[in-house]
């Protein structure tokens, strides 16, 4: 095979890339004359390629500036062009040889503004859900909960934890209802987790956090320029980054009346709309909400839409206090204080009988936030390795009060409770001696026993049904 002939078949190749390029090509000289036009800009223009050869580029494609980007020798990147009635995203590159301009190359990408817009809408999009696994993943050790987590022994547990993981299986909505601190979200995320959305992600949003105002940008995101303050880049809302996943309402009594229909609408189409747009987005989510309020009494007095309530409570998980499962209070008890102690850097720690039977006879108004806040106190309080009842806070040994209820603050009160949180503590300290207890807390052993007498503190297991077991005890 000759010189030529190999030329020939170059040349062959070359013009079959250049036809085969997914948009619209040509290429002009220094004068704006096209010397390539490719097949594909041809279709699109409806042209025939081979006749636009030798014609000006003015000529043949409207509002062109190839000619000036031959004379300024500037390119031109991603530049809007109106061809055909189409905002077209275009690219000009001037061709240069030993510092001067000797072509134009053009090329037109086949997709007009609006979907160029689009595209970075998705980016947006994707950015978002991107930051928000990083936050996941950061916290994953603190906030992934599966049902393996919901530490209890009683029937009333045991059989929400069977109820909630056939909720867990299906797409339905959940409802999970019960005071602060029960653990409603912890019931949450183990129910996204066991069914088939865990893999995709647990969007949690606060309704009573958030600003009135701000709340519907929260939840459906908005347009660039929306509103005052708005993001040069808009943002996707929760129910955006919800896709394929689960959106977590927590305090959905506290969501604002005019917000509620908003709410519904979304919750049926799987549908909305951005602030300050008209795009109509979609979806793939699966809602769960809780509450503490009691919603019912909320429609009686129309401050919550039944509308909305019958779209929510699909699946009803209601947990009831701690107070009315006393048997969950040790296990839930041992499986914190193990958990703070790892937190803090200290062994396990164990909890002594008298201090154990305390905690089973206190009602927790607070629930389980509560009895993890007076564990953790107690912990730091204690000069060992067991927590005694002179370790737990006043409030808690004295929840039925010296003379069977609480008094009103003062001093007289507030100085009776430091001297009974000081001399449980000389007692637990002392191992319960009361001759010792007495030395250190620098009075007479006949004046510890008058004191004691008074305040009622007796080291006598009381005959109640709520004696605890050692076996029991950590």
């Amino acid at each position: 095979m000759n010189t030529i002939e190999k030329l020939r078949e170059k040349l062959a190749l070359y013009e079959r890339i250049f036809d085969n390029i997914k948009a619209g090509v040509l290429v002009i000289d220094v004068h704006g004359y096209i010397t390539h036009f490719n097949a594909q800009y041809g279709r699109f223009l409806n042209l025939d390629p081979r006749d636009q050869i030798g014609r000006h580029c003015t000529d043949v494609v409207e509002n062109t500036r190839m000619h000036i980007v031959a004379r300024t020798g500037k390119a031109e990147i991603n530049h809007s062009h109106r061809i055909n009635g189409q905002d077209m995203v275009v690219q000009r590159i001037p061709i240069k040889k030993n510092g001067k301009v000797i072509a134009v190359y053009g090329q037109v990408m086949f997709k007009d503004v609006a979907e160029v817009r689009d595209l970075a809408e998705e980016l947006s999009l994707l950015e978002s859900k991107v930051q928000l696994f990083e936050k996941e993943i950061f916290s994953l050790r603190a906030t992934r909960y599966t049902f393996d987590c919901i530490v209890g022994d009683s029937d009333a547990i045991i059989g929400l934890k069977q109820e909630a993981a056939k909720a867990g299986a299906t797409h339905s909505s959940v409802l999970v209802t019960g005071e602060s601190g029960t653990g409603k979200e912890l019931f949450a995320q183990a129910i996204h987790n066991a069914g088939p959305r865990k893999l995709h992600p647990f969007v949690k949003i606060n309704c009573a956090a958030i600003p009135r105002d701000l709340l519907e940008s929260e939840l459906f995101g908005y347009e660039k320029g929306a509103f005052t303050g708005a993001g040069a880049k808009g943002k996707p809302g929760k129910f955006a980054l919800a896709n394929k996943g689960t959106i977590f309402l927590d305090e959905i009594g506290d969501l604002p009346l005019e917000m509620q229909p908003k709410l519904l609408r979304v919750l049926e189409d799987k549908a909305f709309e951005r602030i300050g747009g008209t795009r109509v987005i979609r979806s793939d989510f699966r809602v769960i909400c809780a509450t503490n309020r009691d919603l019912a009494e909320m429609m009686g007095k129309n401050r919550f839409r039944r509308d909305l309530f019958y779209r929510l409570n699909v699946i009803p998980i209601h947990i009831p206090p701690l107070r009315e499962r006393p048997a969950d209070i040790l296990p839930l008890a041992r499986h914190m204080l193990k958990k703070i102690a790892k937190e803090a850097g200290r062994p396990v720690m164990r909890i002594e009988k008298k201090a154990a039977r305390e905690l089973v006879r206190y009602s927790w108004p607070g629930n389980a936030r509560e009895l993890s806040n007076v564990l953790e106190r107690a912990m730091y309080a204690s000069g060992s390795g067991t927590i005694y009842k002179g370790d737990l806070p006043f409030t808690l040994t004295s929840d039925r009060g010296v003379s069977g209820r609480r008094s009103k603050p003062s001093l007289k009160t507030a100085r009776d409770e430091a001297q009974i949180t000081a001399i449980y503590q000389a007692l637990a300290k002392t191992g319960y001696n009361k001759a010792e207890a007495a030395r250190l807390l620098g009075i007479h052993r006949t004046l510890l026993y008058k004191k004691m007498k008074k305040y009622g503190i007796c080291l006598r297991p009381e005959p109640d049904k709520d004696v605890v077991r050692p076996d029991t005890l950590v």
